[in-house]
C-alpha cells in the first residue's frame, strides 16, 4: 500500500531537529522511528500513532481516532489516526510530541 508523500513531508518537518530519527518502510506504509522505536507512521493516509499502553484508553476517547488492528487483533498502545484529526500542522505536532514523549521513556533498542 502506498502512503501519502504529503504527509510524509509533513512529519519529516514536525521531526526536524530530534536526534536519532529514522525512517523505515514498514506494515505496507512508512515508519518513522526513535532509536530503533517506532514513534508514528503513515498507511494511505492515516497516521499510526504510539502512544503507549497508558495513553491508549485516552487516546481511543478522541475524535477521528480508532484501534490499529490491521492484522485482525487490536494492538494496543498503537492507534490509527484519520485525516480530519490532524488537518492543522499544530495537531500534527500535538500527535507527534505524544508520541515522541512515549517512545522516549524507552530504553534504545540495540543494533542488529
Amino acid at each position: 500500500m502506498a502512503y501519502d508523500e504529503g504527509l510524509a513531508e509533513r512529519l519529516r518537518d514536525a521531526l526536524q531537529g530530534q536526534a536519532d530519527i529514522s525512517e523505515r518502510k514498514m506494515f505496507g506504509g512508512l515508519a518513522f522511528l526513535s532509536r530503533g522505536h517506532m514513534v508514528v507512521g503513515i498507511l494511505g493516509d492515516v497516521l499510526m500513532a504510539r502512544v503507549g499502553p497508558q495513553g491508549y484508553a485516552q487516546a481511543l476517547t478522541l475524535p477521528h481516532v480508532r484501534e490499529m488492528d490491521f492484522t485482525g487483533k487490536p494492538m494496543r498502545g498503537y492507534v490509527f489516526v484519520d485525516p480530519p484529526s490532524f488537518e492543522q500542522d499544530a495537531d500534527l505536532i500535538a500527535w507527534v510530541e505524544r508520541c515522541l514523549g512515549w517512545v522516549q521513556s524507552l530504553p534504545a533498542k540495540r543494533s542488529r
